[in-house]
């Protein structure tokens, strides 16, 4: 009886040994999407990419209300995405477009009553009929069928034109967005011909408002001038590639600087910011621009990088999903290859944040209803889905 107790007494004891050396069980891991990496922001925190599709050259995104969303390429196609953000098919009978420099298909936007309409605004380069070396951005309003594979633009009617057309294929602009009260505004480059900028009979280097059919509001700055000047919400602007509206209805733009003095601009009616009389950039050719603070006259940008990060795509955050970027600037970088995060305070100011950097040019910054971030790469480029990584 002893012996079996002490049998007893000592296998207990060794299953309990070998229980105290046994390894635990594996937690559950979810495994990573296929290509996705993580990028280190220089803020130290961490985002997770996840590839989704590939364009040839896509310029512009918006989503639609049933959480689908649409791409433009520069070349003129048009893209349905799915909710999973991979090609459902195209988008048909759009405008046909020559690609060339800088031009092509741009933006494109949701009517404020899409739900209702299905009508959306893009804008795109027209080319002079009698001398293809002449251009300028155009702006339509059309009406979008979609179906589960695609779908047709019909009923496109020309709302705008930019004025004058000029020889080149650089500094168009066409980048859109409208206001929380209901007006169209569309940024209009200087074509590169920089003193455009700062005359009031061109639509040159300007924003532009217009009422949503594309008229022109009596209450905008410069409406009792009459001709191009009507349009006109600011003026002095060089290439602005990036327009949004934050949730407390201010209007931010971004625009490349000419040799570095990139800018990011709080929009405030009538103001003129400068260009070319005044940047905190040079020309190419070396010759010296007087910086801002020379001419307190014009309006000083909110933030400015020199060295330039070449601004393209801009997205003002009100999501949850990144708690700490609600209200941030998100911007593009083509030269400088990466998502740019800037802080923007409520009365104005503004100060880069963080960069996310991983070695490729970002076109287009959109947030999705998810939360999510999405970038498109440019050239040869990705969709990308960015998600907090810890």
């Amino acid at each position: 009886m002893r012996f079996s107790n002490t049998v007893a007494f000592l296998a207990a004891a060794s299953g309990l040994v070998l229980a105290a050396c046994a390894s635990p069980a594996p937690a559950s891991v979810t495994p990573e999407p296929e290509g996705s990496f993580k990028v280190t922001g220089t803020d130290g925190s961490v985002i997770r990419a996840v590839p989704l599709e590939s364009f040839n050259e896509a310029w512009a995104m918006t989503f639609l209300p049933d959480g689908r969303a649409l791409v433009t390429e520069k070349g003129g196609a048009i893209w349905l995405l799915g909710a999973d953000g991979r090609k459902a098919g195209q988008v048909t009978a759009g405008p046909a477009v020559e690609a060339r420099g800088q031009g092509g298909l741009g933006d494109i936007i949701l009517h404020p009553d899409f739900a209702s309409t299905g009508q959306v605004y893009l804008s795109y380069v027209a080319r002079d009929a009698d001398n293809a070396e002449l251009s300028g951005a155009v702006v339509e309003l059309a009406t979008l069928s979609l179906t589960p594979t695609g779908g047709a633009l019909a009923g496109r009617e020309v709302i705008w034109r930019q004025f004058d057309v000029v020889p080149g294929n650089g500094h168009y602009g066409h980048r859109l967005t409208v206001s929380p009260d209901r007006f169209l505004f569309i940024s209009s480059g200087e074509r590169q011909k920089f003193t455009p900028a700062q005359d009031m009979g061109s639509t040159l280097g300007k924003v532009v408002r217009l009422n949503l059919d594309g008229s022109l509001p009596a209450d905008n700055p410069f409406a009792d001038q009459g001709g191009p000047a009507a349009e006109v919400w600011t003026l002095g602007h060089r290439n602005p590639l990036g327009m949004a509206f934050a949730a407390d209805g201010k209007l931010w733009l971004h625009e490349m600087g000419p040799r570095h003095g990139d800018e990011l601009n709080l929009i405030v009616r009538g103001q003129n910011y400068g260009y070319p009389e005044v940047s905190n950039g040079d020309h190419y050719d070396g010759r010296d621009i007087p910086d801002h603070p020379t001419r307190p006259e014009f309006a000083a940008p909110a933030a400015y990088w020199v060295p330039a990060i070449s601004p393209a795509g801009l997205d003002i955050y009100d999501g949850d999903l990144f708690a700490d970027w609600k209200g941030n600037a998100l911007i593009g970088g083509l030269s400088s290859q990466a998502l740019v995060r800037v802080s923007i305070t409520p009365e104005g100011a503004a100060a880069e944040a963080a960069r996310y950097e991983w070695g490729k040019r970002v076109r287009e910054v959109e947030e999705g209803p998810d939360g999510a971030v999405y970038v498109l790469e440019d050239d040869e480029g990705r969709l990308l889905k960015l998600t907090p990584a810890n």
